[in-house]
């Protein structure tokens, strides 16, 4: 995602949390205060935290398949260089296949599903793949 218009050149900030649903309101809070570093339309900003928790929330439920009671933790890194955003989740759990992952219609009236339609209207892009920390 491209940012033109901001008083803030770079940030890089990162954060590692529970992965558990418990540690989402940390994950929005966290969020929340790297964007408040940067001058964005609050809509904007509720926007991106809105992505950052439905990854965040897909990791928990999908890649650990909701599992509560693990020592198990996913870092979130932010970093705005040169006009770009660009936010990376690193964790450990089951692999995702980009192929499968497909968003509910929205005349589907129901709870969940919705989380890959949000980010891929958020954001510019949504790139899965695998390095030396983990999932990214």
């Amino acid at each position: 995602m491209n940012f033109y218009n901001t008083d803030v050149n770079q940030i890089s900030e990162k954060k590692d949390f529970l992965v558990n649903s418990s540690s989402l309101k940390d994950v929005r809070t966290f969020s929340r205060n790297v964007f408040d570093k940067i001058n964005l339309p609050q809509e904007q900003k509720d926007e991106l935290v809105l992505a950052i928790a439905e990854a965040a929330q897909n990791i928990v439920k999908h890649g650990y398949k909701g599992v509560e009671e693990t020592s198990d933790r996913m870092e979130i890194k932010i970093s705005l260089k040169d006009g770009e955003l660009e936010i990376g989740f690193f964790d450990k759990g089951k692999a995702v296949v980009p192929e499968n992952i497909k968003h509910r219609k929205l005349d589907d009236i129901k709870p969940g599903g919705l989380g890959t339609f949000f980010i891929k209207e958020i954001m510019d892009a949504a790139v899965f793949k695998k390095d030396q920390k983990g999932w990214i």
